[in-house]
């Protein structure tokens, strides 16, 4: 497949957006062959399965790198309740919040779980994403924490998207355990974890480190099993205070460290030298009003690639709009379009241990998105508008 005439966001680091104008780009089966300036473009290209694309803009397809679209039942009343006053710990305190969830969770079949699922990813779909990182962590017992990774292994044969999962054990301390969190993180988290590893159901291993959740040492002792166990980690933390999450992140070469609002200039520092993505989730941000924002001057002093995603979950970011996600990050947390672009693009690939995706190159997976836009600033600009005119998932042109 050749596309001619269009407008090209590479999203390599130069120059603005690797944007070429007037390119061309050519596809072998689900690779991409060459990528370049109509100008440049190899005479033994054959024109025969030229597709047209008038003008129009091609990025790389986007990526949520953050999601838990997996789950049961809803929280609008928790919603209600914050809008009332109530702050998410002490909803959370009271046995709202996640908990809530995990009992929904738990009585789900998979079938359910699925279904409600989809409605959530054709969401995502329909705005150019090809890639959905999808994570446990609202079951907490062995059981429902496998069933909700196998529902996520499953989305791939139902829709034309990759699914990469994070087992999030550590998301919360179950009731049954409310006064001994530590024998849950050894009789369940971990017999949890090694399971779902021995089944292959897992990408990387996931927690949340926070006053209201889990202590720097009990999510050290996940992430020393992880590495066992040859899996990567990724972490929740300084979502809603200053914990030392980030720190034991950088510690055990987290791929990301994710939320980062109480992050420190110290901490970006520390994730600069562990190669550490930041992702960044302004539904949550967005969601519960909280008024902290991500160290994105100090991320950029230090280098720290910084990632976008929706957090799509049922009580702090009920998002399933990548494009707002998009908009959101530079509206609230002042980065750039191209940063944020990179942000669901680039970096996203990055903080998932991804390497053939993320940017339009030779040699990269042909997972394209294509836009009724002129330059890729606008894909951040609008509001509630989605100009996606199709996707191209694997070298096939989807709808």
């Amino acid at each position: 497949m050749l596309l001619l005439n269009c407008a090209i966001a590479t999203m390599m680091p130069t120059p603005a957006y690797g944007l070429i104008e007037d390119g061309c780009i050519v596809i072998n089966g689900d690779i991409i062959q060459w990528v370049g300036p109509k100008s440049d473009l190899p005479k033994d290209i054959s024109q025969q399965d030229a597709q047209d694309m008038q003008g129009r803009l091609i990025t790389p397809a986007l990526i949520d790198c953050h999601t838990h679209i997996v789950h049961g039942g809803y929280r609008a009343t928790e919603f209600e309740m914050r809008l009332n006053g109530a702050s998410y710990e002490q909803i959370a305190r009271a046995g709202g919040g996640i908990i809530s969830t995990v009992t929904d969770t738990r009585a789900a079949t998979e079938t359910d779980l699925l279904q409600s699922a989809l409605t959530r990813v054709d969401a995502l779909i329909a705005e150019g994403v090809t890639i959905i990182e999808v994570k446990s962590g609202y079951g907490l017992d062995i059981d429902t924490e496998l069933k909700m990774l196998r529902v996520a292994r499953s989305i791939e044969q139902h829709r034309n998207v990759r699914i990469k999962t994070s087992f999030l054990g550590a998301h919360a301390v179950p009731p049954e355990y409310a006064s001994c969190p530590n024998d849950y993180v050894t009789q369940v988290c971990i017999p949890a974890l090694e399971a779902a590893a021995q089944l292959g159901l897992i990408d990387a291993v996931d927690g949340f480190c926070e006053s209201i959740a889990f202590t720097p040492d009990q999510i050290a002792q996940v992430f020393t099993r992880a590495k066992d166990l040859h899996l990567p980690v990724k972490l929740h933390a300084e979502q809603l205070s200053q914990t030392g999450g980030t720190q034991l992140a950088a510690k055990f070469g987290a791929l990301s460290v994710d939320h980062v609002e109480y992050a420190s200039a110290n901490d970006a520092k520390v994730l600069s030298k562990s190669g550490t993505v930041a992702v960044l989730l302004p539904g949550a941000f967005y969601t519960l009003q909280e008024t902290r924002k991500p160290p994105v001057y100090a991320f950029r002093k230090h280098s720290v690639p910084m990632a976008l995603a929706t957090d799509c979950n049922p009580g702090s970011s009920p998002l399933s709009s990548i494009l707002l996600a998009l908009n959101m990050g530079c509206i609230f947390f002042g980065l750039t379009p191209e940063e944020a672009l990179a942000g669901i693009t680039r970096h996203a690939a990055r903080a998932l241990g991804l390497n053939d995706c993320g940017i339009i190159d030779a040699g990269m997976r042909a997972d394209l998105a294509i836009w009724d836009v002129s330059h890729p600033s606008e894909l951040a600009y609008r509001i509630g508008f989605n100009p996606l005119h199709k996707r191209i998932f694997g070298g096939q042109l989807c709808h």
